[in-house]
């Protein structure tokens, strides 16, 4: 996995003034690094070089190289928040790795070959995701960016379970952890669903049809009683 480098620097001012006016004045983002055994450590980061590494939406399990003042920390982006109206970065959380110390942290799960799905083109079924993301735990150099699932093959009534993932070595899903007997379903294919409008139409559109058929079969007597 290679790791996304950061720009970051200390700062010394602290508060909600300071960070307005880190934000409004010279554009960063007020941050802080914490974990391990040292105390936490506030920065900041370039607004456009933090929007520009969230272009992957990967970046939350990525390693990332923090360069604070010339010294390298390898960490996790492990919250942001986000102004509610605007689209403006407020802050950042980074969390401290040591490479020999295991951490816990969500996967995403991307779904291959959708559009090919067997049970949705050819079967009009539909695609269902019960899970878009799975916790793991493991040491950093054994993350995967992603777990991926091929469902070109599914057809109605298939489902992609928890225990059919290939899980890489070295790393555990913290469900099974708990419990090893553990299961879920990540995807599966389900039947089309039918909505309230559709059925009240099929059932007028049945309703006419018997309507029609009754009416056909009446003009049919009568044409039997005139020929008599």
């Amino acid at each position: 996995m290679a790791n996304y480098a950061l720009t970051a620097s200390l700062r010394t001012d602290k508060g909600k003034g300071a960070s307005r006016r880190l934000r409004r004045e010279a554009d960063l983002v007020p941050a802080i690094l914490y974990g391990g055994n040292d105390e936490p450590t506030p920065i900041s980061l370039a607004h456009k070089d933090l929007v520009k590494a969230l272009e992957d939406p990967a970046i939350f399990t990525q390693i990332l190289d923090l360069k604070i003042d010339g010294k390298t920390q390898q960490a996790f982006l492990k919250d942001l928040q986000r102004h509610p109206a605007r689209p403006v970065l407020l802050h950042a959380d980074f969390l401290r790795i040591d490479a020999t110390t295991q951490v816990t942290i969500r996967v995403p799960i991307v779904l291959l070959n959708e559009e090919q799905c067997k049970g949705v083109r050819q079967q009009s079924g539909m695609l269902q995701r019960n899970l878009t993301e799975l916790e793991v735990r493991c040491l950093p150099a054994d993350l995967p960016d992603t777990f991926e699932i091929d469902v070109a093959e599914l057809e109605v009534g298939d489902a992609f379970m928890l225990s059919d993932l290939k899980v890489p070595q070295g790393v555990e899903l913290t469900d099974l952890i708990a419990d090893p007997d553990y299961d879920d379903t990540i995807v599966s294919v389900v039947e089309p669903r039918i909505s309230a409008a559709d059925e009240a139409l099929d059932e007028a559109e049945a309703d006419a049809a018997a309507e029609e058929a009754a009416e056909s079969e009446g003009e049919g007597e009568d044409d039997g009683a005139e020929e008599e």
